[in-house]
């Protein structure tokens, strides 16, 4: 797909969401921006606009979206703090569920197809031939380790095997140096007592 038929269709696109019912009324975009935008604001008598949050799952989809919110006289805005991927907006929600997200969701679509379909192609040309998804492969099995109970015991008999789906183990300060520090301590504080 070329970018003049990627254009094409996403004005078509905006045309079914105005109502359009003629052909002619398809090719024309701005007739169908001017009855989205009366649309709108005849919801809003009927539905008043209220604050939504909008996560958007990359960049691309946050441009679009931001973008066709502006294209309708709708300020797009988030607050401090917020991820860079959110969108906040004010608008009747009777708008978001039958215009909004359904256009957002096709130009979205198509959008996307279009991108993966270049960066197919480029990748090809310049990188390498062969752009397939990696291989799926089984993991291998992981195998079952020893811990041991007590950190003087280093035997095989004393030590405790754990299943593989149980391998975590939290790290613990027992070893044998650590042990001393402590008694040696203990020592000291009691003689500060005396």
């Amino acid at each position: 797909m070329d970018e003049v038929r990627l254009i094409e269709k996403l004005r078509l696109i905006e045309a079914l969401f105005a109502g359009a019912t003629t052909e002619g009324e398809k090719v024309a975009a701005e007739r169908a921006k001017n009855r989205i935008l009366e649309r709108i604001k005849q919801w809003e008598k009927e539905d008043p606009p209220v604050e939504f949050r909008f996560s958007m799952p990359d960049m691309w989809s946050r441009k679009v979206f931001v973008t066709l919110l502006r294209r309708y006289g709708i300020r797009p805005y988030r607050y401090s703090g917020q991820r860079y991927t959110t969108v906040m907006a004010k608008v009747s929600k009777r708008f978001v569920d039958e215009t909004l997200l359904p256009e957002f969701q096709e130009f979205s679509k198509i959008l996307s197809a279009y991108l993966s379909e270049v960066t197919d192609r480029v990748v090809s040309q310049v990188i390498h031939q062969d752009s397939s998804e990696a291989e799926v492969v089984h993991k291998p099995p992981q195998l079952a380790f020893a811990v041991f109970n007590d950190p003087k015991s280093t035997t095989d008999s004393e030590a405790k095997e754990i299943e593989p789906e149980q391998q975590t183990v939290e790290p613990r300060d027992d070893s044998e140096r650590a042990i001393k520090l402590k008694l040696k301590r203990q020592k000291k504080k009691k003689r500060r007592r005396r």
